[in-house]
């Protein structure tokens, strides 16, 4: 039974780091235009984050321009992402953060956890 759980799963992405609810990181996801593929980067903060094997994934919410909150999740084993950066550990007492949606301005701040 092992065996065929293990055949079914999706590989692991090793540039996807160790992550936690209130970092801000940046995703870099494979875009596919016509014949051509880019890169596109979403920096947001984690605000939701699911680790269930090959439905893993991790929810980040960006304010886009005029103060609109973007949300978008990201299946961790999708062959479309490409990496994910950390660039701060937020300091949060929370496993979900949708709070966050509610708050615009400084109550938007999130502490940095100096590791």
């Amino acid at each position: 039974m092992a065996d065929l759980i293990k055949a079914v799963e999706a590989n692991d992405n090793e540039n996807i780091p160790q992550l936690a609810a209130g970092d801000t990181v940046s995703v870099h996801v494979k875009i596919k235009e016509g014949e051509r593929e880019r890169i596109q980067e979403f920096k947001g903060l984690v605000i939701r984050l699911r680790n269930s094997g090959n439905n893993a994934s991790v929810t980040v919410r960006r304010m886009a321009s005029n103060g609109i909150g973007v949300e978008r999740t990201f299946l961790l084993r999708s062959p479309r992402l490409d990496k994910i950066v950390v660039e701060r550990h937020g300091k949060v007492r929370r496993a979900q953060l949708y709070f966050m949606r509610g708050r615009t301005g400084k109550s938007a701040r999130i502490k940095e956890k100096f590791v």
